[in-house]
Order: structure tokens, then C-alpha cells, then sequence
């Protein structure tokens, strides 16, 4: 799979951007670098009702949920030349998604992922497939009563489908993203014959319950 984006795309995005947001995207020159900066904002909880903003709105607001979190660092990556792929996963009960962005390294897929809690996060680039990666997410996707349910991943959602326009600096919410990468070819996590899975450990659940922000913007380090 190529994970370069075309110049002509790279440099359309460039020029969108100010010159003191193009200083940040340079910046932030490698994964470890995005997934640090997206740690110092705290969690959008939406207190004023649903948001999903474009990567510059993520910049000007200083929050971010999973998905617009996901949506900056793709387009970071865009901006330094990867292709600024997404990845949905769905879930069973009434769990929430979450949406990650991929990178690659020396042909090993990672993730950076905006997330609250101490799971769900950021995964250095050491699996050979996105499947490989999906799945090192599903013992950590559990309900509060321990039930695992995590149950599909998406195909890498490519946001280089899409003017940057439309999503690196768009003022108006991507509120299409969700439905579309929802809509989007999806692969299962669990094998037919193996869906009785064990429960989380207490100690599992009592280790979600530690958040890194708290809703009055203070944050746990």
C-alpha cells in the first residue's frame, strides 16, 4: 500500500494554512511529536453540545475528542508527506467508537489516538498489518460491567479522498466524517465460533476509572 500523498496534494494543503499554523504542523515533525501535543489539550466533552471540528478549529479550540484529535494528526502527517489514513472501530451494547489516526514507519503500522482514559492510546509503529493493530486494541475496549466489545475495525480511511478544504480547514463541523467512515468498509474483530469472551479483571476496571482530564480542564499527569 503507498502511504506517500502526492506533492501536488501536500503543497495544495500548505497553502491553506497561516503562518503561524503551518510553524505548529512543521513542528510536529514526527508521530511521537503529534500524540505529545494532542496530550497537553484536554478532552472536548462537548458541555455545549456535539462538535467535530477540522484540524485547524482542534488548533484554535485547544480540545479535541477521539475523532478530531484523529482528524489534526491526519492532517500533520498529510502536511509532512504520509497519507492521512483514519481508522473507526464499532462496538457492541451501547459502547462509543473511537477513531485513531495510522501512521507507517519502515513498513510497520502506529497510531495516535486522542482518548481519556489509559487505554485506547497511542501504539508505536511495530505491526506489520492494520489488522495486526486493530487488534491490539481489543482487550482493552471493555463496558464498565467488564463485558469486551469491541467487534469491527474499518479498512484505513483515506482523508486524502477529500480536498483539505474540506477538512484540514473547513470552519463549519465535519459532521459527514462520522456517517462516512461509519458507512465504510469494516472488517470483524471476533471469529464466529469464539464470542464468549472472559470478562475484565477488577483491577482492569479500576484502572479505567483513572482520566486524564477532568471536566473543569484539569489534568491528571
Amino acid at each position: 500500500m503507498d502511504v506517500s500523498i502526492k506533492q501536488s496534494y501536500k503543497r495544495r494543503l500548505s497553502s491553506l494554512l497561516s503562518v503561524s499554523q503551518k510553524k505548529i504542523f512543521r513542528k510536529l515533525s514526527t508521530p511521537n511529536k503529534i500524540q505529545d501535543f494532542l496530550d497537553h489539550f484536554p478532552a472536548n466533552f462537548e458541555l455545549s453540545g456535539e462538535t467535530n471540528f477540522s484540524a485547524v478549529r482542534v488548533l484554535r479550540e485547544k480540545r479535541a475528542h477521539c475523532l478530531e484529535g484523529a482528524v489534526f494528526a491526519a492532517a500533520v502527517l498529510a502536511y509532512h508527506g504520509q497519507r492521512p489514513f483514519l481508522m473507526d472501530f464499532q462496538t457492541a451494547y451501547d459502547d462509543e467508537d473511537h477513531v485513531i489516526a495510522l501512521f507507517v514507519e519502515n513498513g510497520f503500522w502506529g497510531a495516535i489516538s486522542k482518548t481519556n482514559h489509559s487505554v485506547l492510546r497511542f501504539r508505536d509503529a511495530i505491526y506489520k498489518s492494520p489488522r495486526e493493530l486493530a487488534m491490539s486494541y481489543a482487550h482493552e475496549y471493555f463496558m464498565w460491567d467488564g463485558r469486551k466489545s469491541l467487534r469491527t475495525y474499518s479498512k484505513p480511511y483515506d482523508m486524502s479522498h477529500f480536498p483539505p478544504e474540506k477538512w484540514v480547514t473547513a470552519e463549519e463541523d465535519l459532521n459527514w466524517l462520522p456517517e462516512a467512515i461509519d458507512k465504510s468498509q469494516h472488517f470483524p474483530v471476533l471469529p464466529r465460533k469464539n464470542f464468549k469472551l472472559r470478562p475484565v479483571s477488577g483491577i482492569e476496571l479500576k484502572n479505567m476509572k483513572q482520566v486524564e482530564w477532568k471536566r473543569n480542564g484539569s489534568r491528571d499527569s
